[in-house]
């Protein structure tokens, strides 16, 4: 009982000193460092009770814990009290590991996640890598990464568990729709390297072309595979955007602007002038042969601005599922010990002025299915086909809304 009081009247005396010198404190807020502060005195000091409490009076002490991990701690806290799962705080490490991946390389399953309404979903796996091959698809629930649940973790804390040195593994269990039970997957971890296109000539002189995502090489190999496809015959385009998450905004909009002639591209609409643009399109060099675009629930973010711009602009017919719907803009703040805030500045718009955040951009032809290997069993590859080679015709099938 006396170690009780004590602890008591030990804590309220800590209080009241810390409170004290928040009063003695103000006397010196006209001076220049304290106008420099993120917060007013008062609630700095609150954050130095925090510290000396958990400091204190925390089982292990103060030794556990570095000031550099209470200070990120922090930001991370501040980040995530906007509930946006695109604006998040990364370490040094974290954001050299995320350069390296959108150079094209990293150590991991080959998945890319997302976050809504308190979900970890797939956004879409990265084909012909472990996530793909063991038959993880778009919009899976990842609900338990071995024995954890991760209800209530960040998006950069799943990552973190998730990547790994090639050759282990990791169990994540799953939730689908439509199917009752969870689905547990062993995978193992492989060196993961992205080709962004992939092209062929298919029957018929469609010339087919698979953009995995968008990165600093997507443009250079985007236009080789399509001059290349050119050179061996093709007289339409078949683009195949599914499970495409996303990537570099620059990246998709050159090649947009590669396809049209001119009118605008997509534009973004933010707080502050630098995330208020309208990018416009050039004069296009590849505008004359038909195109058709494939898209699921997979293509994200830089491949619903591209699908959208041809879309609104007419220039090609939109097949498959409706997208994933994230329309949202994210810029890295660079601190100054090398970490990073990425945050979410802007909303984009396709020319027409939909919105895509959250809805998701509807195709001109919905059908159901997913990519297949063997192309005679890929339903929505045929039917894009069947819709090209009708525009070719002189036809233009599928311009009127889904059906």
């Amino acid at each position: 009982m006396f170690r009780r009081v004590r602890d008591m009247v030990f804590g309220a005396v800590l209080g009241a000193l810390l409170a004290g010198g928040v009063f003695s404190a103000v006397a010196f807020y006209d001076l220049d460092l304290f106008k420099s502060t993120p917060f007013n005195i008062q609630n700095l000091w609150l954050i130095k009770q925090a510290r000396v409490i958990i400091e204190t009076y925390h089982v292990n002490g103060s030794e556990e814990i570095s000031e550099k991990e209470l200070l990120y701690g922090a930001i991370s806290g501040m980040v995530a009290a906007l509930d946006d799962p695109y604006t998040r705080f990364v370490n040094p490490d974290e954001l050299k590991e995320e350069e390296i991946e959108m150079q094209g390389e990293y150590g991991g399953l080959g998945i890319y996640i997302s976050q809504r309404d308190g979900k970890t979903l797939v956004v879409s796996p990265i084909e012909d890598t472990p996530a793909d091959r063991v038959g993880l698809k778009p919009m899976d629930q990842i609900v338990k990464i071995g024995d954890d649940v991760i209800l209530g973790w960040g998006q950069k804390e799943v990552v973190n568990s998730l990547r790994g040195e090639p050759g282990t593994s990791v169990v994540i269990w799953i939730r689908r729709e439509e199917v009752e039970d969870l689905l547990k997957f062993e995978i193992e971890r492989e060196n993961i390297r992205i080709e962004t296109v992939k092209s062929e000539l298919l029957p018929q002189k469609v010339g087919f072309v698979r953009i995995t995502q968008f990165n600093q090489r997507t443009l250079s190999e985007f236009r080789r595979a399509i001059f290349d496809l050119i050179e061996e015959g093709a007289e339409s385009y078949l683009i195949d955007l599914r499970n495409n998450p996303g990537g570099l905004l620059n990246s998709c909009v050159e090649i947009a602007d590669l396809l049209l002639d001119n009118g605008v591209i997509v534009s973004t609409r933010g707080r502050f002038d630098r995330a208020n643009e309208v990018i416009y399109a050039r004069q296009g060099t590849i505008t004359d042969l038909p195109i058709a675009v494939l898209i699921n629930e997979g293509s994200a973010s830089a491949s619903e601005i591209l699908a959208g711009a041809l879309k609104d602009h007419e220039r090609a017919i939109i097949v498959g599922k409706k997208s994933f719907g994230k329309g949202s803009v994210q810029t890295l703040f660079n601190l100054s010990d090398s970490s990073g805030i990425f945050v979410t500045i802007a909303k984009y718009y396709t020319p027409s002025g939909t919105v895509i955040d959250k809805v998701g951009l509807s195709p001109h032809v919905e059908v159901d299915g997913q990519p297949e290997k063997e192309r005679d069993k890929d339903v929505q590859l045929r039917r894009a086909i069947s819709e090209l080679l009708g525009r070719k015709d002189g036809s233009e099938p599928g311009f009127s809304e889904s059906r």
